[in-house]
């Protein structure tokens, strides 16, 4: 079964960026989900949400 959650290495090896700016860009659509009201956790995002944000793949209830 698939991790729910992408972490810092793999989002960096999908986006071909440093783990730096992959952590800043986790935060930022953590920071997206905090304020819809869904809990987050540091350091890693929902794989869903992620692929959605930055793909347009798939219609989330976001």
């Amino acid at each position: 079964m698939e991790n729910k959650f992408i972490r810092v290495d793999e989002v960096a090896q999908e986006l071909s960026v440093s783990k730096p700016y992959a952590y800043k860009l986790i935060k930022k659509l953590n920071n997206e989900l905090k304020e819809k009201g869904f809990i987050t956790i540091a350091g890693r995002i929902n794989r869903q949400y992620f692929y959605e944000r930055l793909y347009g793949a798939g219609k989330g209830e976001w």
